[in-house]
């Protein structure tokens, strides 16, 4: 009955795809699929897959591609993306040997997408989970392992009714690598206590390793004040609250990097500055010891800049959800964010802490800034939260491979 009504969907999609450029991406890519594996994967070639969602999720899964890579150099790695939007960004991925859409959850691209691949274990991560496939792959035997799950008592495995579906699709896996207990105590509760193995969350792994890679922007090292302010991944919503409060405070200077870099972006943004500023790529020694505010209008270097700040701002909360918490919470600085933050768990995590604050207004803006400008040990007190967090949470791609390598 699911693959009837999945059909449908693609019908569907495929029909929507003429008009949606995004969709229309999909459909493309899903059809290169299959020539790119028949070029790159033999028959005698032994592979892993792993499956991820989007950007995000590949910033999960990295770690322990890497991690398969070092551990069995021959094996081949194929890396399938649902989204376009990380797709695009990690096309040319080198630490996979195939990077492609997966295609549809249809019987007949599931099967061949098997006998192109045919795995000897297969990893999804987080979430993103697809019954053919998870089927196809429990019918040969092929181990498929969750690797930093998160579950939630709303989410529909645990529904009292209606769940079998779903529930039945989770018992396709071998191991459940979760991020924290109550993952943990939700599949006990559904009987799949003996394949649970909390781990933590393998972005703690990966921000900790980019940190110690991060570029040293050494034009960076002389914009210094009492406090530098780093603004991650902003959105318009973010700058009108955050820059006013900036152009009234001489005891900051600020960094700031849209999440979007265009002219016109650049451009709003330097009409709400009312103190001197610079564009990155126009910076000089000269321009430098001018300005108060750097712009970043490159991509590339957010994670790399936290290092410069001693707090942040997470852009995003006024939108559609905040951004990466994790790649300033690694360099031990208190954060700042918007309302929207409840569907990351990390977030509610480093609030709870007193790593974080979340503000709703330019009022909460306010006094979130003016509580970390005041009070010195407040900040540190926050900074050190954040960085016992990620130093917490971390250990998750070691803790995977320690039973993979029992067990493949």
């Amino acid at each position: 009955m699911y693959s009837i009504f999945f059909q449908i969907y693609v019908w569907l999609f495929r029909l929507v795809a003429l008009f949606h450029k995004k969709a229309a991406k999909m459909v493309v890519g899903q059809k290169q699929t299959f020539r790119l594996l028949e070029e790159k994967i033999s028959s005698d070639d032994a592979c892993f897959w792993m499956h991820v969602s989007s950007l995000g999720e590949f910033e999960q899964g990295r770690p322990l591609i890497e991690a398969l890579r070092r551990q069995y150099p021959t094996h081949k790695i194929v890396l399938s993306f649902y989204s376009p939007s990380g797709y695009e960004v990690r096309k040319d991925y080198q630490q996979a040997d195939v990077v492609c859409y997966l295609p549809f959850d249809t019987p007949f691209a599931v099967k061949r997408f098997y006998q192109l691949v045919h795995p000897q274990a297969a990893f999804f991560v987080k979430y993103d989970l697809w019954p053919n496939y998870l089927r196809c792959l429990r019918r040969h035997h092929i181990p498929a392992y969750l690797i930093s799950g998160i579950f939630r008592p709303s989410q529909r495995y645990f529904w009292p009714l209606g769940s079998a579906f779903f529930r039945r699709m989770l018992k396709g896996f071998d191991q459940f690598f979760v991020q924290n207990q109550l993952s943990a105590e939700l599949l006990t509760g559904i009987e799949l206590g003996d394949k649970v193995q909390i781990c933590g969350d393998t972005r703690c792994d990966r921000v900790l390793q980019v940190a110690a890679e991060s570029k040293h922007l050494f034009m960076l090292d002389t914009f210094t004040a009492p406090h530098v302010l780093v603004a991650g991944s902003t959105w318009p919503q973010d700058e009108k609250r955050l820059i006013p409060y900036f152009n009234q405070h001489s005891d900051m200077k600020m960094i700031i990097a849209p999440h979007q870099v265009n002219e016109s972006r650049l451009l709003y943004i330097e009409s709400l500055l009312k103190r001197p500023a610079v564009r990155y790529s126009q910076l000089t020694i000269e321009s430098l010891a001018q300005a108060d505010c750097i712009i970043i209008d490159c991509y590339g270097l957010l994670s790399s800049l936290y290092r410069y700040g001693d707090m942040a701002y997470i852009g995003g909360g006024f939108g559609a959800g905040i951004h990466n918490t994790l790649e300033a919470a690694v360099y031990g600085i208190p954060m700042v964010f918007g309302p929207r933050y409840q569907k990351f768990d990390e977030a509610k995590a480093l609030l709870e802490r007193k790593a974080a604050q979340s503000i709703d207004d330019e009022e909460s803006l306010q006094a979130a800034f003016d509580a970390l400008r005041k009070d010195a040990e407040l900040k540190a007190r926050a900074g050190e939260a954040a960085k016992d967090y990620v130093l917490t949470n971390s250990g998750s791609t070691q803790c995977i491979m320690s039973y993979l390598t029992k067990h493949l």
